[in-house]
């Protein structure tokens, strides 16, 4: 089971790398997060899956979709 998601990682680290659009890349940046919060939750961290869930998935995700409006990007 725990495979699965270890391969899910890695193909949501190398689609992030390889799409252009950068919003897309922070969804894709966010996903990557909550399955790493699946893997702690698997490997009995629950403490640090849900600091992963909030501050990965969460926080960071607003503060790059920010950045990336006042910027006026969206394309690299």
């Amino acid at each position: 089971m725990i495979n699965m998601f270890l391969l899910i990682l890695v193909l949501m680290a190398i689609c992030a790398l390889e799409v252009k659009d950068l919003i897309n890349a922070v969804i894709m940046l966010a996903v990557f997060s909550l399955v790493m919060s699946i893997v702690f939750y698997y490997l009995k961290a629950p403490d640090v899956a849900m600091a992963e869930a909030a501050v990965g998935a969460g926080v960071s995700t607003v503060i790059f979709v920010a950045a990336i409006h006042r910027s006026g990007g969206g394309r690299a």
